[in-house]
């Protein structure tokens, strides 16, 4: 077995007191779309929050291609998101830029590059993602599959190795949905890059995963090949089905947006 580009070994999360993540063992392996299903208020966001240094375990380690970055120093952290991308499930836009400023905002970030080649840039993950030619427009103006789509574009700019999704699907329409879908394989594709994507939506999950993982009570539950899963008759699978998830644990709130934008590289 290769050494996962992602591993959560044990992890452990609780807020105020309440236990949310209860010893979570997760790898992902390079090239793999691996998708945590699980319903709201599972964890499912702060176990990707703890992959990308947003969240510190209380007990556990996050491991990097092998190396334990546990308590990483910020400093550290800039520099390793480096090679992550990470869209988040409001898309997380700066209402107050441009498209073009969104997507350019961790290319500024992280690179000394010239607005050429910052523009260059900002061209090219926007026609990557389909969206060409409406850098000068503002987030107000973009329909909710749009600003997905950008968020998406801003997480690709720096060209990472790794992209993590945040429920993309939510707020969409079945039709906006499955272009994410879509979009979300093209880049796997096209990018050759390992994908993490947190979500309840099921169709979405069987529709682009190679690996599927249920997070039920704190831990992982089920974890195999989307295609021995696709049948959807795992047991607890069909208890995902039947609705008998929990109702999202009071310390569920929405994301900070000082973490959004911390992360935007």
């Amino acid at each position: 077995m290769t050494t996962p580009v992602i591993e959560l070994v044990g992890v452990e999360k609780a807020f105020r007191g309440v236990p949310v993540l209860r010893g979570v063992d997760l790898a992902i392996q390079a090239g793999q779309t691996c998708t945590i299903l699980g319903g709201s208020g599972s964890g499912k966001s702060v176990c990707l929050k703890h992959m990308i240094g947003l969240m510190q375990p209380d007990r556990g380690h996050v491991r990097v291609d092998g190396e334990d970055v546990t308590g990483l120093s910020e400093v550290g952290w800039v520099a390793l998101r480096r090679d992550f991308g990470f869209v988040f499930q409001g898309a997380a836009l700066f209402d107050s830029l441009s498209v073009l400023e969104n997507v350019a905002y961790p290319i500024r970030e992280h690179l000394d590059w010239t607005e050429d080649q910052v523009r260059a840039r900002v061209a090219e993950s926007l026609e990557a993602v389909g969206l060409s030619g409406i850098e000068r427009l503002l987030p107000a103006e973009l329909s909710g599959g749009m600003r997905k789509r950008v968020g998406v574009a801003r997480a690709i700019a720096l060209s990472p190795r790794v992209i993590l999704y945040d429920e993309p699907t939510t707020g969409l329409d079945p039709a906006n949905s499955r272009r994410i879908g879509e979009l979300i394989q093209q880049l796997q594709h096209d990018l050759d890059v390992t994908s993490v994507v947190v979500t309840h939506d099921l169709d979405l999950c069987f529709r682009i995963s190679d690996r599927v993982a249920l997070l039920r009570d704190g831990t992982i539950v089920l974890d195999g090949a989307a295609s021995e899963l696709a049948d959807r008759s795992a047991p607890e699978l069909q208890r995902f089905l039947e609705g008998t998830e929990p109702l999202p644990p009071a310390w569920a709130e929405p994301d900070d947006p000082k973490q959004e934008k911390h992360s935007d590289g």
